[in-house]
């Protein structure tokens, strides 16, 4: 059996917007059996089944399952047009979707390693980010999935003729199927080098409080709200935080003070408080001085999950969130978590 781990993540930490990704302990596993027998009767030789977070609403066909898609669109780049005979995969999935905390990138970054393993295409961790990218465009979330723990990346850009043809599938659009369509003809492969990450040091002491409300917003209605162009004044005011914050982060011990001050941002939070009722009053009455142990607190990517980074007094912060959170008539669920430094694995037994 195979089998693949591919951490949650949390995006932009407050001013890194597109820029900025942290690994995470919560766990996506794929269980994958392939017996060649050819008795299974599945569509593209895959059995998929799924136990864990959105199991009512995640398609279990392989034409249609983020996993899986993605592992075709990498399968079918090498001519390989179905999974191989017999191919059973078990999806055990813990993240919640739609919450802020990388599940799209999870399942892309577990589709190109699986496509990856069961195609026997020994490609090496560098291209495998490309072929990530082409299907999840963050490189934030798929790059810390991927590599694991603190990373900063960019990404170069692409041309239309490397990004519209429909045999590759987009993680944007989902659930509804999009992209991934079998024309008959091979994908185009990744250009080489589309994005590039660097791993920053984090101190030991920090740990991640995540606050999960149990509402979904969708990625592209988060980034809908967004305006089209921004002040010179805001755009200074990350770029100066920006520079700062990873340093801060990888500090031992941390200064609680600077790691806040670091972690504002006026790029994506500010218009985001209409989607997530309470995230004004979280950002700015939960700091260092009024709770011991903070050391900063964001959105958790596109939302509505909260992120709050502590040395200690885990349980007060989480409590005074929930609670603000509890008078807007909202329910929530709250985890300690660390980064996961490992990234994605593959293993066989």
């Amino acid at each position: 059996m195979i089998t693949i781990r591919v951490p949650c993540s949390s995006a932009n930490i407050g001013p890194g917007f597109d820029v900025i990704g942290l690994a995470l302990s919560i766990w996506l596993e794929l269980q994958v059996e392939i017996t060649q027998v050819g008795t299974l009767e599945a569509s593209l030789n895959c059995a998929i089944t799924y136990e864990g977070e959105g199991a009512e609403e995640v398609p279990l066909e392989a034409d249609s399952n983020l996993i899986t898609r993605t592992a075709l669109y990498v399968l079918r780049c090498h001519g390989q047009r179905v999974f191989p005979k017999e191919t059973k995969v078990h999806i055990i999935n813990p993240i919640p979707l739609g919450r802020g905390l990388g599940s799209s990138g999870a399942a892309v970054v577990a589709g190109v390693l699986l496509g990856n393993e069961v195609g026997k295409l020994g490609l090496s961790k560098a291209r495998l980010l490309d072929y990530c990218l082409m299907i999840e465009r963050h490189p934030d979330n798929v790059a810390a999935a991927l590599y694991g723990g603190f990373v900063g990346t960019y990404l170069n850009d692409l041309s239309p003729e490397d990004t519209e043809r429909k045999e590759i599938p987009l993680s944007e659009v989902l659930p509804a199927p999009a992209g991934g369509h079998d024309t008959g003809n091979n994908p185009p492969e990744p250009p080489i080098g589309i994005g590039h990450y660097m791993k920053f040091p984090w101190a030991k002491e920090i740990k991640a409080i995540a606050i999960i409300p149990q509402f979904e917003v969708a990625t592209a209605k988060a980034r809908s709200v967004l305006p089209t162009s921004y002040s010179r004044a805001d755009v200074v005011f990350n770029l100066q935080r920006i520079a700062l914050l990873p340093v801060a982060l990888g500090k031992s011990p941390p200064d609680a003070e600077q790691i806040y001050l670091a972690m504002q941002d006026k790029v994506h939070q500010p218009y985001r408080k209409e989607l997530i009722p309470g995230l004004p009053e979280i950002l700015q009455s939960v700091t260092p001085k009024s709770h011991p142990g903070l050391c900063g607190i964001c959105l958790s990517g596109a939302g509505p999950t909260i992120l709050a980074l502590a040395t200690g007094n885990f349980d007060a912060i989480a409590k005074v969130i929930l609670e603000t959170f509890a008078k807007k008539g909202i329910k929530c669920d709250w985890k300690l978590l660390e980064p996961a430094e490992d990234g994605s694995t593959v293993s066989y037994s």
